[in-house]
């Protein structure tokens, strides 16, 4: 393994129109959902978000938090309540998460509706967008929302005929759309932390590169994990890591070695499958049976 720069090309060329299709949908919108991954609070984020929703409602749903470090996923709530964001963390097993997000879209546009009253406008309908990069999550919160009993609401004047309102609530209605929102990165570290999650398409990356510098950072953070997970012993890893008679990135390969030992990933000659250690090291971080990783940590 070198020490060269971690080479993740990968730029969606539907970014653009998928960034029309959702500018002309947020003009209906009332509210809008933004979905992150609660271990790359960060790096799940498009950076030109804000500027498109612009004056809407919004609110953050750090999705998939029970696959996230409990401390840092309650860190990361604090501060992005900081602005008066209005932040609710979500998983997939409890589903009481589904009606606070109900009720807080509800409380949200109290006012509006109380003007809308005043005004003679009785019964006006909420309307909401869910926006999220790939693989945050989304499409599983619509479903939890809509439940099994969803109903199409069917096309609204002035609304383009593709597009289909869904009631998840007697005075909510979710714009279903095709339109996704890629991020735009530049640094290694959000490429890295989206090739972790899955985000970007494993057949585009070198895996055992991926694994390593994943290896790297759950040793430096969550190496107890690690270490448990695999059954492995603390003081031979500590060996191994501390070995100066060669570069750090020989110390961590040497590790990720005795992880495939332990887990048979050997070849005929007694040779470990490196690739296969790699591939089982990220399989085991996305389906959190290393734990509860968070890989944007707050202080």
């Amino acid at each position: 393994m070198n020490e060269n720069k971690t080479n993740i090309n990968w730029y969606p060329g539907h970014m653009a129109k998928a960034k029309r299709l959702i500018e002309d949908d947020l003009k209906l919108i009332d509210v809008v959902i933004e979905v992150i991954d609660a271990r790359i609070p960060i790096s799940s984020r498009n950076p030109d978000l804000n500027e498109m929703i612009k004056n809407k409602k919004k609110i953050i749903v750090l999705n998939k938090s029970d696959l996230a470090d409990d401390i840092q996923t309650k860190k990361w709530k604090d501060y992005l309540t900081r602005n008066d964001t209005t932040v609710i963390s979500v998983n997939a097993l409890n589903s009481n998460k589904n009606n606070e997000l109900i009720s807080t879209i509800e409380k949200m546009m109290r006012e509006d509706k109380k003007k809308e009253i005043e005004k003679g406008r009785i019964g006006k309908t909420i309307r909401v967008l869910i926006l999220g990069i790939p693989n945050v999550g989304k499409s599983s919160l619509i479903n939890r929302l809509c439940n099994k009993n969803k109903q199409i609401v069917g096309n609204k004047p002035g609304i383009t005929v593709k597009k289909q309102w869904i009631r998840i609530e007697k005075n909510i209605e979710l714009l279903d759309t095709p339109g996704i929102l890629w991020p735009k990165f530049e640094s290694e570290e959000v490429a890295l932390n989206l090739a972790y999650t899955g985000t970007i398409k494993d057949e585009i990356l070198d895996n055992l590169e991926i694994a390593y510098n994943l290896l790297k950072f759950l040793l430096s953070n969550y190496r107890k994990n690690v270490i448990e997970t695999y059954k492995l012993e603390n003081d031979q890893v500590e060996e191994l890591l501390k070995n100066k008679n060669q570069l750090e990135n020989e110390n961590i390969m040497d590790v990720m070695r005795l992880i495939g030992k332990k887990r048979g990933a050997v070849m005929s000659g007694g040779k470990i499958d490196e690739n296969k250690t790699a591939n089982m090291i990220i399989k085991d971080f996305r389906d959190a049976k290393i734990g509860k990783i968070t890989l944007e940590q707050l202080k």
